[in-house]
């Protein structure tokens, strides 16, 4: 596989959530309860498992990338958990699960759109990033719609900054 960087919730954001009870950009309430239903922490990209507890709260997927936001529903573990490393590729735990891989040019500007599931994850990344145009991807859950973590090009928090 081509390098990556796997970029999960921010542990800041984690812990200031877990803290107030409220997302950090909009202020509104977080609610903490235990799941029906297992959900990937944010965080760690580990799988919540039904009946733990978990936090959900409103995210802006954008934010520090893009001016427009697009805020949705993510989950947390309700505890303290190790962030994943942006190295770690592809978290094993969601290769499986029906994805989205929503590919952005520069400007939020979608290029194209993949579905995965069954392992396919890895070739579909490859082959997206063989494109000049795309910058970034978002990972979103098939079956939810809501965003799951970012994929970037190695390279592209020094083209941000330049």
């Amino acid at each position: 596989m081509i390098p990556a960087r796997v970029v999960a919730i921010s542990t800041e954001v984690a812990e200031s959530v877990r803290a107030t009870q409220r997302d950090p950009r909009y202020n509104f309430p977080a609610y903490t309860a235990v799941t029906k239903e297992s959900a990937p922490c944010r965080h760690c990209l580990k799988i919540i498992p039904a009946g733990e507890q978990a936090t959900l709260f409103t995210y802006d997927a954008f934010e520090g990338l893009e001016k427009l936001p697009l805020p949705g529903p993510v989950y947390i573990h309700a505890k303290s958990c190790e962030r994943y490393p942006e190295d770690g590729g592809f978290p094993a735990a969601l290769k499986n699960s029906p994805r989205t891989l929503n590919v952005y040019a520069q400007g939020r500007r979608l290029v194209a759109q993949e579905y995965v599931e069954n392992g396919t994850v890895d070739s579909a990344v490859e082959k997206l990033f063989t494109r000049a145009d795309v910058e970034y991807i978002h990972v979103r859950s098939t079956t939810a719609g809501c965003y799951t973590f970012r994929i970037e090009r190695p390279d592209l928090r020094k083209n941000q900054l330049s």
